[in-house]
Parts: C-alpha cells; sequence; structure tokens
C-alpha cells in the first residue's frame, strides 16, 4: 500500500524547505518515497512541477503512475492521455482507488496563485517520526492510500493507452 501524502503552503520558499526535509527523511529510512515533487502555481495561475529524477522513475510503470497522479490531481495535462476517452477512464479508476473527488478538490483548493505543494507517495513510512520532523515546516497536510492492486489497475490502464 503506498499513502499519497500532498503538504500545500503559502508560498514556493516554504514547500522547498519542506521538499528537502523529505528528501533528508528519505535517506533516513523515516520515508520510502515512490514519487516526491513540488507544484507551484505562480502569479498567473500557471502550475509548475519539480521532480527529482532519482526517485521518480525507479520502474517505468512506477514513473508512469506517479506522472499520471500528479496530472490527475492538478489537471496538468500528459502527454498522450487527453486523446480520446483514456484520461476519463483513469480519471474514473483514480475515483474508485482511493483518490475520490472531494480529495481531489481538497487539493486544487489548496493551491492558488503564488502557493505551492510538496506531493510525495511513499511505499513505507514512520508516521510519527515523519510528523515530528515536518511538524516545524507547518502546511496543510491531506493524505490518501493506494492499494497495490490499485496502483496495478492504474498502471495497468496507463500501459492500455
Amino acid at each position: 500500500m503506498s499513502e499519497l501524502i500532498v503538504l500545500g503552503y503559502d508560498s514556493p520558499a516554504a514547500a522547498t524547505s519542506a521538499y528537502n526535509e523529505v528528501l533528508s527523511l528519505n535517506k533516513d529510512m523515516v520515508v520510502q518515497l515512490e514519487g516526491l515533487a513540488i507544484v507551484s502555481v505562480d502569479t498567473e495561475g500557471k502550475t509548475h512541477v519539480e521532480t527529482p529524477q532519482k526517485i521518480v522513475g525507479t520502474s517505468a510503470a512506477m514513473g508512469a503512475l506517479w506522472g499520471m497522479l500528479i496530472g490527475l490531481l492538478f489537471f496538468i495535462p500528459i502527454a498522450g492521455l487527453a486523446i480520446g476517452g483514456l484520461m476519463g477512464a483513469l480519471m474514473g479508476k483514480a475515483g474508485k482507488s482511493g483518490i475520490d473527488k472531494q480529495f481531489q478538490d481538497q487539493v486544487q483548493a489548496m493551491l492558488t496563485p503564488g502557493s505551492a505543494a510538496v506531493v510525495l507517495m511513499a511505499s513505507k513510512i514512520t508516521e510519527d517520526k515523519f510528523a515530528a520532523a515536518m511538524a516545524p515546516h507547518g502546511g496543510t497536510l491531506l493524505k490518501t492510500s493506494l492499494s497495490e492492486e490499485d496502483e496495478k489497475e492504474l498502471a495497468h490502464e496507463l500501459g492500455q493507452g
């Protein structure tokens, strides 16, 4: 099972500080990352995503799944997925897998122009140590879970496109 966690911040600087802390926690084995990104919205409302290549894409399927999840949460077009009904089918699958419409709405409402979020997918997390390390950074926490079966279904649906 993977945890999908979104930490929202009022500024990209605050998100960058939290992002660096998550990288440190990954190195210290407090969290085992499957994906990590900073998503920021500039003053014109344009969304920007930064991901460290050394974490995302440990396998082609996981890299594709991570990209699809970011796209679904932030309405970022993903090359090739907007064609036909594939994006709608994937959004339907995402709704059945723990990423429901309410979670998506909360994530999108969190990001306003000038704000940013740290988005991570973790296969393992020591919650008390993670919470203690992240507490000084503040922010708004949103969390949902994906079972291994849900991840496989989403990756399979993505592969069929």
